[in-house]
């Protein structure tokens, strides 16, 4: 029906065009009339032979082919005018068209999105919360992990096992929820600093990535640290290690030993880290150096450091060697380090053989693994670090590793603690292994 109308004020509109010409037309020859009819006179009074009645009648013709152009031209322009109105009035319909079929299909991908996940969540439901449609996500106790692949595609973690949601947002949703969010953070991202590291108001961890550093969607990460709060009991309890292993670590911080914590992603580092530095007597004053705020150890005298990412200016950055530097300056009783990565670790290893003692994670796949990649790192420091004097300073620095890890079906335990010796040949470090986790049970007393 719509179809059929458009097609009558076309032809309507076509008629009008060709209306208007025509008129024109018959203007155009009644002047070309008079002025043949003035010619006529002249020529007559000065040529009265059959050669002026030639002229004459040859003047006529040409006047009459002329009329004829402009008729074809003014029906050429009609056709132009309306063949121009009838393509941008399909075009338009086109248009109207692909958007409908567009809606329809961002329905349908989005319902089968959610389709092995239960019903799809009304987002509107929570228009007035924080944090939009993650809000129950984050409420929920059993949650360790939130992350987003795209508006429709957000994952979660539970006791280590990742599950699709039923959640599905727009991209409009989304960023502004995140924007929210890093409005309170006091954090910024754009394309010249596509990647943000920051902290939640209820302490969890959040790191986003952009386009185009991602392919098209923005990567979102929120860790929540459930067991944080814990303490080494607590992981007793919990079978992340046993009685054994308890009074070990126990002993080693009363008697101000240096550890080092190592393991893979979400294998408890930071948790068990936390907890060895709540076990800290009371009297000594801890200070606490991180990327993001994540450590809060049950102590009544800790202070606690971040880093800062550089201004628009490409000023006022503050990296993590710049605060082991300043809080040696801060009458430190123990020095943590939530995570060593790159150089820092040389401001440690010199930290640590000034006296303070101290305690850090590093990413690594066993207790030796973590030993090797600390004689590494700190080499990134700069061209006159040699390997000569990095590992004698890593074998006098670390008392013991602890290294913890997560299985397959996400349960988290320390697999593996070593004694670092003051013992080394060349570049390889002596080290006697304490505690293995083998076969469900712990080993002790295995030579390594």
């Amino acid at each position: 029906m719509k179809s059929k109308v458009t097609s009558e004020e076309n032809a309507k509109k076509r008629a009008e065009i060709i209306q208007e010409l025509k008129s024109e037309l018959e203007r155009l020859s009644r002047l070309e009339s008079i002025e043949g009819f003035e010619g006529s006179i002249y020529i007559h009074a000065n040529n009265k032979d059959e050669d002026g009645a030639k002229e004459r009648h040859g003047g006529n013709s040409q006047g009459k082919v002329k009329s004829d152009y402009l008729a074809k031209a003014a029906e050429k322009a009609a056709d132009k005018a309306a063949d121009k109105a009838t393509d941008k009035a399909a075009d338009k319909a086109a248009d109207k068209a692909a958007d409908k079929a567009a809606d329809k299909a961002a329905d349908k991908a989005a319902d089968k999105a959610t389709k092995n996940s239960g019903d799809r969540v009304d987002t509107g439901t929570f228009i007035n919360s924080p944090y939009g449609a993650l809000q129950p996500l984050l409420e929920d106790s059993e949650i360790e992990e939130i992350w987003i692949n795209s508006p429709q595609r957000i994952f979660v973690a539970k006791r280590g096992k990742s599950e699709l949601t039923n959640v599905v947002l727009t991209a409009t949703q989304l960023q502004a929820i995140m924007d929210r969010i890093l409005m309170w953070c006091g954090r910024r991202i754009d394309l010249a600093h596509p990647f943000v590291d920051a902290r939640l108001p209820d302490g969890s961890r959040l790191h986003i990535t952009i386009p185009q550093i991602t392919a098209e969607h923005w990567a979102i990460n929120i860790r929540k640290h459930l067991m944080r709060g814990k303490t080494l009991v607590d992981l007793v309890e919990l079978d992340v290690f046993n009685d054994e292993i308890l009074e070990l670590l126990q002993t080693s911080v009363k008697q101000r030993k240096n550890l080092l914590v190592s393991g893979s992603t979400q294998a408890g580092k930071t948790t068990l880290l936390n907890a060895l530095a709540s076990a800290v007597p009371i009297g000594e004053r801890i200070i606490t150096i991180e990327e993001v705020f994540e450590l809060k150890p049950r102590v009544p005298d800790c202070v606690a450091m971040q880093t800062r990412s550089a201004s628009l200016d490409g000023v006022g950055e503050v990296n993590i060697r710049k605060l082991i530097k300043e809080a040696l300056r801060m009458r430190p009783s123990r020095l943590i380090i939530g995570e060593i990565r790159e150089a820092e670790s040389l401001d440690l290893l010199i930290a640590l053989n000034s006296g303070i003692p101290g305690m850090a994670t590093i990413h690594a796949n066993s207790a030796r693994d973590a030993i090797r990649k600390l004689q590494t790192l700190p080499l990134l420091a700069g061209e006159n670090i040699t390997q000569e004097f990095i590992t004698p300073t890593v074998a006098h620095a670390i008392d013991l590793v602890i290294h913890v890890g997560i299985d397959g079906e996400g349960v988290r335990r320390v697999l593996q603690i070593c004694k670092v010796n003051d013992r080394y040949e060349n570049s390889n470090i002596e080290m006697e292994n304490l505690f293995v986790w083998k076969e469900d049970v712990y080993v002790s007393g295995l030579g390594d």
